[in-house]
């Protein structure tokens, strides 16, 4: 590390846990953020900031107008531009230093296995089943962390599926493929701004821990945010020995 990054990271590297060594490896760091939108915008915004070296941006749709209430990343001079090159454009005002992979398209699951198998640590900042479940999978056949975000109105979640280690439950463990939950879309439902901010927060909080290798996180809980009446709960949960895709 040199003089600049000392001063630009020092609140970092004043913190116990985290330190020069724990900076580094964030500096060393890989993160694949899937989704530009409400969770991806704040989550890539503070990696960036706490010096996340290499940052890979999958998003295929553009800033539109109706955007700028809750994803932070984009501004109103962006709008029509790809999410991935308004974002990088952000990201490259606060910490220049960060290198962004731009993949401006929704990427299929042969696509997803190999953006996965080269990234540290998997963020799904997603919107849909079909993609966390994609998601889900690659990270599970490569053995990487995945941090799994959603909001939607008031009600937001966060968990850390850590597939490094061989009893890690999936995504599938806690929300069965085949058990037609309701697909249900901010844009028909909308969505608190603020709630997109802190689910996003969190992700980059345990993407940031898990590169630092400190502290337990959400690996086998599940965060539920009510944002209406400002309720946080935490649960734990188990990998399903008869989950379709990660029991035995």
């Amino acid at each position: 590390m040199d003089d600049t990054q000392l001063s630009r990271y020092a609140r970092h590297i004043l913190l116990n846990e985290v330190g020069i060594e724990g900076q580094q490896r964030i500096l060393d760091g890989s993160v694949l953020i899937i989704g530009l939108g409400g969770l991806g915008s704040p989550a890539s915004l503070y990696l960036a900031a706490s010096g996340v070296g290499h940052l890979t941006l999958c998003d295929h749709d553009h800033v539109d107008l109706g955007n700028l209430q809750r994803q932070i990343a984009h501004r109103t001079s962006t709008i029509g531009l790809s999410k991935v090159a308004s974002a990088v454009l952000a990201i490259s005002e606060i910490n220049p230093e960060t290198t962004c992979v731009e993949v401006p398209l929704r990427a299929d699951a042969l696509q997803l296995d190999s953006l996965v198998s080269t990234a540290d640590v998997v963020l799904d900042c997603s919107d849909n089943f079909a993609t966390r479940y994609a998601i889900n999978l690659a990270c599970l056949t490569h053995h990487k962390p995945l941090v799994s975000g959603a909001a939607i109105q008031f009600s937001g979640l966060a968990s850390v599926f850590d597939f490094r280690h061989p009893d890690s439950a999936c995504y599938n463990c806690l929300f069965p493929e085949d058990s037609e939950a309701a697909e249900v879309r901010c844009a028909t439902s909308g969505v608190f701004s603020p709630l997109t901010g802190i689910i996003g927060s969190i992700q980059a909080a345990e993407a940031l821990k898990l590169l630092a290798g400190i502290g337990r996180g959400l690996t086998g809980k599940l965060l539920t945010v009510d944002a209406l009446d400002m309720i946080i709960r935490q649960s734990k949960f188990h990998k399903d020995t008869d989950c379709k895709v990660c029991g035995r």
